[in-house]
């Protein structure tokens, strides 16, 4: 018996006649031999309305009660699923999270996944059933009650479902048809990728790439989840969309997999900070139990004892910031002539893990950037990717300048 887990996005489920569409999928590899878990999103735009109906009932609402409002768009969802399964001739029950039962921790609203008993499902396979169909984004905490595992929480209960029964793959459906060099919308040369490594999927994930949540592939390379990305609208192919795999499943890639982009960054600089052991602590500490998501973090060279630090956060993020480093300026913990922040500012990165074995990759960005004299104002490195930002309105014109650049039009030769 082979498992395979497909998993629909909202936009994949937002009307019967899309779910319809859904089920036809799965009875296609129900036919060729597979037990399939369906893992489903609530409808497009389900959840936003159902967080707003909770905010305008109650602003300082019990998270508790927010779960289990918010998690009722997949309940609807994954009941529609089995009913139009069933009306396929194909033997289908919907699953909510406490009956599987998926246990995660108690932080509602973001909860982890803890275990994923195996018992329940596969002994309804046993009996005939051919079709699990999932409510993602769910589970249940120690006490009982609903959680939820956060916005874009079905790809992480994806994901953790195919490790949890050793599946074949985890298909992920959703509105574009694969993992692509950059965002089609800025440059029409964009290709999508045939396999992409797991590490490269991560960083794209995490640098503003939006096509996998970042959890959800991080647990796909801690169980060796072969991940399969591809759209609900386009023909059924076995070689459609693009697979998030080990680099060893990787024959051939270019040393540059794609280049990814965070719009709304912000810069902040703290003038003249005494140059001490333990200034870094004093001023990440507060910042990050104010929850300020700090990403690029430079100091200058110290002069006559002090120095400046400059690092980026989300642009939404930066009043949380501005109070965080007055409180702690108060307290005494830190003393600094100035805080700038500078709110017109971007994210761009090139992503790949031929970077490893491949020198010049910097050199090569930044001829690239200074071609099209756009000024680079943070750098940072990791050993598969360089990020820099720079002035948003130069954004666009970056991107397209690496990409051409690195040339990830062209398919890797081999």
């Amino acid at each position: 018996m082979s498992i395979l887990v497909m998993k629909f996005g909202g936009t994949s489920v937002a009307t019967p006649d899309r779910i319809r569409r859904a089920a036809k999928r799965v009875g296609v590899e129900v036919a060729k031999g597979h037990d399939v878990i369906v893992i489903v999103s609530a409808m497009a735009g389900k959840t936003n309305e159902l967080v707003g109906w909770v905010r305008e009932t109650s602003p300082l609402y019990d998270a508790r009660e927010y779960d289990a409002v918010v998690s009722s768009g997949e309940n609807v969802t994954a009941g529609l699923m089995a009913l139009t399964l069933q009306e396929m001739d194909i033997p289908a029950r919907s699953w909510q999270g406490w009956q599987v039962p998926l246990k995660t921790s108690s932080a509602h609203g973001a909860a982890r996944i803890e275990e994923i008993p195996t018992e329940n499902i596969l002994g309804r396979f046993a009996q005939g059933m051919k079709v699990a169909v999932v409510a993602g984004f769910q589970g249940i905490s120690p006490e009982g009650r609903i959680t939820t595992l956060g916005r874009g929480g079905s790809d992480t209960t994806a994901v953790a479902f195919a490790a949890a029964f050793g599946a074949v793959r985890c298909d992920i459906y959703t509105d574009v048809d694969g993992v692509y060099t950059t965002d089609p919308r800025i440059t029409k040369k964009a290709r999508k990728l045939d396999r992409i490594a797991f590490e490269e999927m991560l960083e794209l994930a995490s640098l503003g790439a939006k096509v996998l949540q970042t959890r959800s592939v991080e647990l796909a390379m801690r169980y060796k989840v072969r991940l399969r990305v591809l759209s609900s609208f386009e023909e059924m192919d076995d070689a459609a969309g693009t697979l998030v795999c080990d680099e060893e499943d990787i024959v051939e890639s270019n040393v540059v997999a794609g280049v990814a982009f965070s719009r709304d960054e912000a810069k902040m600089t703290l003038i003249s900070v005494a140059d001490r052991p333990g200034i870094a602590a004093a001023i990440f500490g507060p910042l990050a139990q104010a929850g300020v998501n700090v990403d690029m973090i430079v100091q200058n060279i110290s002069e006559d004892g002090r120095t400046d630090m400059t690092f980026s956060c989300p642009v939404e993020e930066v009043p949380r910031a501005e109070k965080a480093m007055s409180e702690a300026k108060a307290r005494g913990e830190i003393n600094y002539h100035d805080l700038v922040a500078d709110t017109e500012v971007c994210k761009v990165s090139v992503v790949g893990i031929g970077m490893r074995s491949h020198a010049g990759v910097a050199a090569q960005m930044f001829a690239a950037l200074k071609s099209e004299n756009i000024n680079i104002k943070v750098i940072t490195t990791s050993e598969i990717k360089i990020s820099v930002l720079i002035d948003r309105k130069y954004l666009e014109l970056a991107v397209q300048a690496l990409h051409d650049a690195f040339g990830l039009e062209k398919a890797p030769a081999g």
